[in-house]
């Protein structure tokens, strides 16, 4: 096999791939990444048998092969590249040592045989829907911060993507909040539901580019769900099993409803947090009362009171939260003003536009009102 490329036209092929090489396995050939110029075109693969990831890359087949290189020398070597414009020169044997030639510079690897790299799992591609890079990328940014990080349900880790007729739903929920974002898809579409892993959601979203104008081609198997955009493939199991039951934790009640301005309630959160360390459970307090908003926070470093006018009905409230999870979803709505919906301290409130295109469930915690 002998291959040239631009040096930037491969590290950027590289980039793409290296988010699904295995960084802990017993199979090192999961540690490579796959150069397939056996075709008519150059790809770049890496599959930890759990994501796999598939680009192709601009570049000249002087000799069709395919070979395996570990991802980290390769990567490694072609990032430090510097200054120049010579074509980088891949060449493998019958024995997959490859060369990698730079200007006056050669660099050896012991690379391994192509053909024990697994292939990325075939996909039928019956049932799809579309959307543009720049929305999967603003529904994932969205939603993503209220996945778990923990393993320990594994149902927590992923996001629900329901799919019914003209609408995309997005869930995700770690036991203290949940994200909904709800968008309308251009064409009528099957009822597809499946869960899809966060670390998925968390790597394409690092790839697409936020193009409005590029498509994204989503395909849904029994197991998998395969994104497909501009020379892109990427492939990952899904989650088994059935996602939470989320419409019993959703409610159109509410005893109190309280229209703020995001900026400046969000500001005031920011700088009560100043007061809190890593791992402390300290509460921002929120007294609500007829066109007021005060807002208090208490820790071993200080206190803070603060006072935000707001537009309200029904009737007066004081709940606590955790103000992570407050400024975690205020961050990511656009509007000016958003509005809570609460029912008393002990229920969840809900931040949400009219329409429903997001929807923000907080849980509230404890505090002793005696000494706020």
């Amino acid at each position: 096999m002998k291959l040239t490329f631009k040096k930037e036209n491969l590290m950027n092929g590289i980039n793409i791939v290296l988010k699904a090489v295995s960084s802990k396995t017993t199979m090192p050939i999961l540690e490579c990444i796959l150069l397939d110029a056996s075709a008519d075109t150059i790809k770049l693969t890496a599959n930890d048998m759990e994501l796999g990831i598939e680009t192709t890359v601009e570049g000249e087949i002087l000799e069709r092969g395919k070979v395996a290189l570990e991802a980290k020398l390769f990567s490694e070597f072609i990032r430090k590249l510097s200054g120049g414009d010579s074509p980088v020169t891949i060449e493998s044997d019958d024995k997959f040592k490859t060369t990698i030639r730079w200007g006056t510079s050669v660099f050896h690897i012991q690379g391994k045989d192509g053909e024990e790299f697994p292939y990325l799992p075939y996909i039928e591609k019956d049932h799809h829907i579309s959307l543009s890079q720049f929305t999967l990328k603003e529904v994932i940014r969205q939603t993503l911060f209220s996945i778990s990080v923990n393993d320990s349900n594994k149902m927590m880790t992923g996001e629900l993507f329901q799919v019914d007729g003209y609408t995309l739903k997005v869930v995700s929920l770690d036991g203290h909040r949940m994200s909904i974002r709800k968008i309308t898809l251009k064409d009528r579409y099957d009822d597809i539901k499946v869960i899809v892993p966060g670390k998925t959601l968390s790597e394409i979203s690092k790839i697409l580019g936020g193009d409005n104008e590029s498509e994204v081609l989503i395909y849904f198997s029994k197991n998998h769900i395969l994104f497909e955009f501009d020379d892109t493939v990427v492939i990952s199991r899904l989650i088994e099993g059935e996602y939470f039951r989320i419409e019993q934790m959703l409610s159109s009640d509410y005893e109190t409803k309280v229209s703020v301005n995001k900026r400046e309630f969000l500001d005031n959160i920011d700088r009560a947090s100043i007061l809190i360390r890593e791992n402390d459970k300290k509460p921002i307090i929120l007294n609500i009362t007829d066109d007021l908003m005060q807002m208090k926070m208490n820790s071993s470093f200080g206190s803070m009171n603060s006072d935000v006018t707001i537009h309200k009905t029904g009737k007066d409230i004081m709940i606590g939260f955790n103000p992570k999870f407050l400024m975690d979803a205020l961050r990511i709505i656009d509007e000016e003003e958003v509005d809570l919906y609460m029912m008393n301290p002990k229920s969840p409130c809900f931040i949400k536009d009219p329409e429903e295109s997001y929807i923000y469930l907080i849980l509230p915690v404890n505090f002793n009102a005696a000494s706020v």
